[in-house]
C-alpha cells in the first residue's frame, strides 16, 4: 500500500452564520445569541452549508432555521477556522445581518433559547473567545 492510499482526506467543513444586530431599547445596539443544549453553549447562530449552497445563502438559512428571523445580509465580518468535534478542519464565514422589521426571534431546531443582549452582555455570555472576537470586529467601524 502506498502512502495515503486507503486514507480518506479530511475534508473541509464549510459553515456560515450571522452577527445579527438591531437597535434595542433607547436605540442601543443589541446582538442575538443562541443557546445549543447539545453543546450547552452560547454562540452566534450558524450551521453547515449544503452541497452547492453559497456561504451567503447558508448564513441566511441557518439564522432563520435557528431563530425564525428572516434577515437582510450585510458584509462579511469574519472567518473562523478551527477543528470541529470530529477533528475535521472547519471554516465558518460570518456576515453582518439585520432582522426584517417586525420579525421576532424564537428558539428553533437545535437551539433552545435566544437572547438579545447589549454588546457587553454578549461578550460576557458567549462561550467561545472566537465568537467574542467576531462580535468585537462586527461592532468596529
Amino acid at each position: 500500500m502506498q502512502a495515503g492510499e486507503g486514507v480518506s482526506p479530511r475534508e473541509l467543513v464549510r459553515a456560515a452564520g450571522g452577527v445579527v444586530a438591531r437597535a434595542g431599547r433607547r436605540g442601543r445596539a443589541e446582538i442575538l445569541v443562541v443557546h445549543r443544549p447539545r453543546h450547552d453553549d452560547w454562540t452566534l447562530p450558524k450551521g453547515k452549508c449544503n452541497p452547492g449552497e453559497s456561504d451567503e445563502a447558508c448564513a441566511l438559512r441557518e439564522v432563520e432555521e435557528e431563530t425564525g428571523l428572516v434577515c437582510e445580509l450585510g458584509d462579511e465580518v469574519a472567518v473562523a477556522e478551527y477543528e470541529d468535534g470530529a477533528g475535521r478542519p472547519k471554516r465558518v464565514r460570518y456576515f453582518a445581518m439585520t432582522p426584517r422589521e417586525g420579525a421576532e426571534a424564537a428558539a428553533r431546531n437545535e437551539v433552545d433559547a435566544v437572547r438579545w443582549l447589549t454588546p457587553q452582555e454578549a461578550l460576557e455570555t458567549l462561550t467561545y473567545g472566537r465568537d467574542a472576537e467576531i462580535v468585537k470586529r462586527a461592532l468596529t467601524p
